[in-house]
């Protein structure tokens, strides 16, 4: 049985996901793009949901990604939409402005956790735009562009000994996604644990 047909028959919600990665030379094969598969990577190793991705890899040009993000949420249907790149202050760097464009509501603390967790490695993480929007009832998060700096971002910073000194992105995601009526997202623990309030938590039926 597949992973996800395992998931499916485990009672696990079905998530659709946007994945969209920005950038006017990988959209035209100057070199090979790298956020793609490195989402991907992550999220079906974190959450232990069946999934559906919609990858996108296009150039950096605002009406384009607008228009993107539309047609993923509201056409799609994707529940979380993750873009990586062009979120810097760069004149090409439009990310966060075609993001804003798609916005009904702006959550702005998105953005604000994931600079204090560059900080830690990068001072120039201040340089960062990153923001996050809601768009009916999806997620929009801009994530940096390197895959090691994605992965920072969604799970935070850890000691050696494994505790949290920084908590990622990702942890306030499924309740989030819970709040605007999406489906319940749950994490594998031992890579990322979700925070819900204790009345949010659905209790799993024993086997």
């Amino acid at each position: 049985m597949a992973m996800s047909e395992a998931a499916a028959s485990a009672g696990f919600e079905p998530v659709r996901i946007g994945i969209v990665s920005i950038s006017d030379r990988a959209s035209t094969g100057v070199y090979e793009d790298k956020g793609l598969p490195a989402l991907k990577d992550w999220l079906a190793q974190a959450l232990q949901n069946p999934l559906h991705f919609e990858a996108r890899l296009i150039p950096d040009e605002r009406p384009l990604i607008a228009a993107t993000l539309r047609e993923l949420v509201d056409e799609a249907r994707c529940d979380l939409v993750l873009t990586t790149g062009g979120t810097g202050p760069a004149p090409r760097d439009v990310t966060p402005e075609a993001t804003l464009d798609v916005a009904d509501r702006e959550m702005p603390g998105f953005g604000e956790q994931m600079r204090q967790i560059s900080l830690r490695f990068v001072p120039t993480a201040i340089l960062s735009r990153q923001t996050a929007v809601i768009r009916g009832k999806a997620l929009i998060l801009n994530l940096p562009g390197q895959p090691k700096s994605i992965a920072e971002t969604l799970e935070g910073l850890k000691s050696p000994t494994g505790e949290v000194l920084v908590s990622g992105i990702f942890a306030a995601i499924p309740y989030c996604i819970d709040l605007i009526g999406g489906p319940y997202l749950e994490t594998r623990e031992d890579r990322i644990k979700a925070f819900r309030p204790k009345n949010a938590v659905r209790v799993r039926p024993q086997a």
